[in-house]
């Protein structure tokens, strides 16, 4: 699960916690969010507005009107967030929140929110433990916000124990894990493999070929997005992932991709082989560089493992993908990989089309399923491309997105 591109309005109340906040809207934008910060007038004497305005790239709103006299509205505040996060949330204002009460532009946004709120209680310990807080934090759940447990330490008074406000890395891990939670391929676990093999002929030399990787990390990514734990055994590539949840085992050889895709798939639910594996090694590999000599050069090839079909021979629960990559008859040599390596279903597209295959930012995809039924697809981008395929994968699943 990401923040990237969520619009997320941060409130900040007056308590000693309100210090991390400004390490929260860091850490908020670095996962690729957009911020907003609204504050109580006495959170102002904790953190600066102008710290969270450079933090956030955004002004920082503490008013119903600025100081030209101009109303910030927010109502048109709360319909832009995603997410609201109220961090510290103080027992004066989890008072107000439980109460409807609304004094200020953090309380008029809460009570404006149409998203998923999230709130990060901080304060003294026998306030925390206090019967009224509790009972103040029950009504925020049983309206449908989400409370981030507090947690144990020193206080600001001296004492220890619990009511300190959750550390800024585990609200953005509350909060991420709770969205995933309620996308629909949550808990689910998906292994793809992507790019090209490089088979050694000598420490410089190898055998390879012109895959970029790129329809295989759109793939995973887009897998990512609907809340899968992510997996791609990636080959040699040049690409970078956007979403820093999906996880990267590099490798270069078809061995080493065989070995890391069979330790994942049995504790996999969705397989999508999408990588343009080497079918061919050198049956020996030189030590050092080989020298050029006059005339004729030999090199024996022999073949390598056939990952798809041997993970198909393996297959027990998983909703197995592969891909069919060829330069003509593309539909037969589909559907004969679909029996030979057990798939569920198979993503074939042609090498040689215009703005298709290896390199391009677009691709043309035909799947085909178990039953030989036959969906074609205009040419898309490789993101588009990517989401068609996984929508089949739910649809083949009966989960809905």
């Amino acid at each position: 699960m990401t923040l990237k591109n969520k619009h997320i309005l941060l409130g900040i109340t007056g308590g000693i916690a309100a210090y991390k906040s400004a390490h929260l809207v860091r850490l908020l934008i670095k996962e690729g969010a957009v911020v907003k910060v609204v504050t109580t007038k006495a959170a102002e004497e904790f953190v600066t507005a102008k710290t969270l305005s450079v933090l956030s790239k955004n002004e920082v709103i503490s008013d119903f009107f600025d100081a030209n006299n101009n109303w910030n509205n927010h109502v048109a505040l709360a319909e832009w967030a995603d997410v609201m996060i109220i961090a510290p949330l103080t027992a004066n204002t989890l008072s107000k929140f439980a109460a409807g009460a609304c004094d200020n532009i953090v309380t008029a946004c809460y009570l404006s929110a149409r998203s998923k709120v999230f709130a990060a209680p901080a304060m003294d310990l026998d306030m925390y433990r206090h019967p009224s807080t509790k009972k103040n934090l029950t009504t925020l759940q049983e309206h449908g916000n989400s409370i981030i447990p507090a947690e144990s330490g020193e206080l600001a008074s001296g004492l220890t124990g619990e009511g300190r406000m959750a550390e800024p890395e585990h609200i953005i891990e509350f909060i991420k894990k709770e969205l995933a939670e309620k996308l629909p391929l949550s808990g689910k676990k998906v292994l793809v493999n992507a790019g090209p093999t490089y088979e050694a002929i000598d420490p410089v030399r190898f055998i390879g070929n012109r895959s970029s990787g790129k329809m295989g990390i759109a793939i995973a990514e887009a897998f990512s997005k609907l809340g899968a734990e992510v997996t791609l055994v990636l080959g040699p590539s040049t690409q970078h992932l956007k979403e820093r949840s999906v996880t990267v085992i590099h490798v270069e050889s078809t061995e080493e991709m065989f070995k890391a895709c069979e330790s994942l798939f049995h504790d996999t639910d969705i397989a999508v082989l999408s990588a343009a594996v080497a079918d061919y090694r050198p049956k020996t590999v030189s030590g050092s560089k080989i020298k050029k000599k006059e005339g004729a050069f030999s090199l024996e090839l022999i073949k390598t493992i056939d990952i798809l079909e041997t993970l198909g021979k393996q297959k027990n629960k998983q909703l197995l993908v592969g891909f069919a990559l060829e330069t003509n008859d593309i539909i037969e040599y589909a559907k004969a990989k679909i029996k030979k390596k057990n798939l569920d279903f198979i993503v074939a597209n042609s090498a040689i089309e215009p703005d298709a295959g290896f390199g391009t930012d677009t691709n043309k995809i035909t799947i085909i399923d178990k039953h030989n039924k036959i969906t074609n697809f205009e040419l898309k981008s490789k993101q588009e491309a990517a989401n068609d395929i996984v929508a089949y994968a739910l649809k083949t699943l009966h989960i809905n997105a």
